[in-house]
């Protein structure tokens, strides 16, 4: 779905195609959505920071309008960090502010370990860090986020079996982590999900996200254990939703980040969607 005032666009970085709408001016400011949604995401925020910002929303590659690469290994946060930096850099920013949200947030943290001078600020939302879930894993945090083990299946299967029913399977998705209902997301922003989640190499490239994450992305944070954030860093959580309830979410990144501030935003996981003016207010605070 178009973001109102911003412009629509492909770049053909890292060896792949990125879709992208960016508008405003000012400080590039990149914003990075997570599963299982697009650069939809930010229909209701991306205006309102575009009034000091230029903002970039892209799809990461897997999901929207991107590519879809079918190789597990060019699925990982790492490939996915490099396609943001080269985006950025071929639209003429080679500094910038980054917020990712899921999937997002993941992406975001590998790209300001592996490119550190690239990223002037970060916020990280409503996660905790990749190899703490996956290695310290806990039977309620198993259970809430049981689809990442779900999707990381090998083979076609788990996908034929959500191409049956995409809708049914990303509704639950995004009913099932806390203070969200259907009727809370905007249906113009929905539909757009929806569209995306409906092609099947658009779940195949979903399910190979979490692939990669077990696969790559876990090896990957175990090499970089010691590595810290060098930029400040606000780490935003839904204050209802699962991952607050299972952790306390900034103590899971405080050893990662050298400058650190927390918040939360009323509702669950999805609360770019369902509280869009709170998710507003402190991202606000935060990049200006």
């Amino acid at each position: 779905m178009p973001i109102p005032g911003f412009r629509h666009a492909t770049a053909q970085v890292n060896g792949i195609h990125i879709a992208y709408s960016t508008g405003g001016s000012g400080p590039p400011l990149l914003l990075l959505h997570g599963f299982p949604q697009t650069h939809a995401l930010w229909a209701r925020v991306a205006p309102a920071l575009a009034e000091t910002h230029t903002v970039i929303c892209p799809d990461l590659r897997g999901y929207g309008d991107s590519a879809k690469p079918q190789d597990v290994s060019a699925c990982s946060f790492r490939e996915m960090a490099r396609d943001q930096t080269a985006l950025m850099s071929g639209l003429g920013h080679t500094q910038f502010a980054v917020a990712g949200h899921d999937r997002g947030g993941r992406v975001a943290h590998r790209l300001s370990l592996d490119a550190p001078d690239a990223v002037t600020s970060l916020c990280l939302m409503d996660i905790v860090p990749t190899h703490t879930l996956l290695t310290e894993l806990r039977m309620d945090v198993a259970q809430a986020y049981y689809h990442w083990f779900f999707l990381a299946q090998p083979g076609a299967l788990i996908e034929d079996m959500i191409a049956a029913d995409p809708d049914a399977y990303f509704h639950s998705c995004l009913t099932g982590w806390g203070a969200a209902d259907l009727s809370d997301f905007d249906p113009d922003q929905l539909a757009a999900y929806r569209d995306s989640w409906r092609r099947r190499d658009t779940i195949r490239g979903m399910c190979n996200d979490y692939r990669a994450a077990i696969a790559h992305d876990v090896h990957h944070d175990a090499d970089d254990l010691e590595s810290r954030i060098a930029c400040p860093t606000l780490i935003l959580y839904g204050r209802d939703g699962a991952m607050a309830r299972a952790y306390d979410v900034p103590a899971t990144w405080a050893p990662k980040c050298i400058d650190m501030r927390a918040d939360t935003v009323p509702g669950g996981h999805f609360f770019i969607d369902t509280s869009p003016d709170a998710t507003i207010s402190r991202l606000r605070q935060f990049f200006c």
